[in-house]
């Protein structure tokens, strides 16, 4: 929801950002990887013990998730960057929650429900996305839902800062995931009729 809605506001300094990085001869697919490895550290660092450097590591690693498909709009877009920027993403996800698994064991079996809710939201989304003729932005269809990316960086957020409540967080998070899948399926079945 936030990425569909909030995006216009911080696009002008995604902008700055992706101009910067590209006069530094960097690509947009180089961009990806170094917030994929960033991201990968995220679930690290959970898992060691230190929440901050989890957290920074995750934020930093969605801005410029974000900043790379700038750049490749500003130059050449790939469907090779598509894929690795979709896979990377969900890697980063898996370390998160892996992290957090093996930190936190009593929450496993939530943290376990998640994860199939993320494959079935995936599943759904890149689906349509590969069936519809509609085009977007992006390289493919996006559909929005009320459990997008940022809400996902929220909600790991709050997961990784406030452990203690690790379970009961992950389970607004599954809920959320829910009905993101329903409000797709919903779309889906409009679009592909």
């Amino acid at each position: 929801m936030l990425d569909t809605h909030a995006r216009k506001h911080v696009q002008p300094v995604i902008e700055k950002t992706a101009d910067f990085l590209l006069r530094l001869g960097l690509t947009a697919d180089a961009v990806t990887k170094i917030a994929f490895v960033t991201g990968l550290s995220s679930g690290v660092f959970i898992y060691l013990d230190h929440p901050f450097w989890a957290i920074f590591a995750l934020w930093f690693s969605g801005y410029l998730d974000v900043v790379d498909g700038t750049m490749a709009r500003k130059t050449k877009p790939s469907s090779w960057g598509t894929l690795l920027d979709i896979s990377f993403d969900r890697m980063v996800e898996i370390s998160v929650i892996l992290g957090l698994a093996f930190r936190f064991p009593e929450s496993m079996w939530a943290l376990l429900l998640l994860s199939v809710s993320i494959i079935i939201a995936m599943t759904v989304f890149l689906t349509v996305g590969a069936l519809s003729d509609k085009q977007g932005m992006k390289s493919f269809y996006y559909q929005a839902g009320l459990a997008e990316r940022t809400e996902g960086f929220i909600l790991f957020t709050l997961m990784i800062a406030f452990s203690t409540y690790l379970t009961a967080i992950t389970l607004i998070f599954l809920a959320m995931q829910v009905i993101t899948i329903y409000q797709r399926m919903a779309e889906a079945r409009k679009i592909l009729k």
